[in-house]
């Protein structure tokens, strides 16, 4: 198999579960250096020993990527171990859900700090790099919530809407620089954070079943055909896609009825 990331250097934002795991694990396994900045250390230095457990590269760094100085340091670290950047994965954010007028007042800042803030801050933190040695992708993990409105959701919507801008605007500034930065806008996949979720209703198993019967194929995603999308935007095989938007949903979006 050919390895389709080979010498390139790789930061993956949340990557200690879910979406962030499966990209950081296949970026790996196709020959990047894989920088893990993930908040728990337990679960990002657990990934990223599998990692070399089956014989790729990665390195954990503690990072809160709602901190400036803490992703600065990540930046740092991987500039000052693998000499540059070529991609940079913004995977971390979490679900901020409630009817707008009960929302309380702290959450719409959690919301936008992390779910699109912290995109800005790794991305102001990396281009430099990328700029310095002519070329890199950014991959933003967006929502299908960026496009669809689902009552009860809000802000987590807003925050999605404007990661949207920030690909489209970033990928127009820096394309003849080299840059290219697109999105990923998931659906339902199968995740802690889904199951968290699920938890929070009184049957979870019968939501998780309602989930899956409102997607055409029956199912839900899974991460790793996230991570297969966010290979091919990163790798050389995409270098006219820029500030495009994929969503992978299986086609729930495309429904006109529930």
């Amino acid at each position: 198999m050919a390895r389709r990331l080979e010498g390139k250097r790789a930061i993956v934002t949340g990557a200690g579960q879910g979406i962030g795991e499966a990209i950081a694990r296949l970026f790996a396994g196709h020959g990047a250096t894989v920088f893990i900045g993930e908040l728990n250390p337990a679960t990002g230095q657990a990934v990223a020993n599998a990692i070399a457990e089956a014989g790729g590269s990665a390195v954990f760094v503690q990072t809160d990527v709602t901190d400036k100085a803490q992703v600065a340091r990540l930046i740092e670290a991987a500039v000052a171990r693998a000499g540059g950047i070529d991609i940079l994965v913004n995977n971390a954010g979490a679900n901020v859900f409630y009817e707008p007028l009960g929302m309380p007042e702290e959450a719409w800042k959690r919301c936008m700090d992390l779910d699109l803030e912290a995109a800005w801050t790794c991305s102001r933190a990396v281009l430099p790099a990328m700029l310095r040695q002519g070329g890199g992708a950014i991959v933003n993990i967006a929502s299908a919530h960026a496009f669809k409105i689902i009552p009860h959701c809000f802000p987590y919507p807003v925050a999605k809407h404007a990661l949207i801008g920030l690909t489209r605007a970033l990928a127009i500034e820096y394309a003849a620089r080299g840059i290219r930065v697109n999105a990923i806008a998931p659906g339902y996949i199968d995740t802690p954070i889904a199951e968290a979720y699920w938890a929070t209703f009184a049957d979870p198993a019968g939501e998780r079943a309602r989930a899956e019967s409102i997607h055409p194929p029956k199912r839900i995603g899974r991460p790793e055909e996230v991570a297969n999308t966010a290979l091919f935007l990163a790798s050389d095989e995409a270098p006219f896609i820029n500030a495009e938007t994929i969503v992978i949903d299986g086609g729930r979006s495309a429904l006109y009825h529930e």
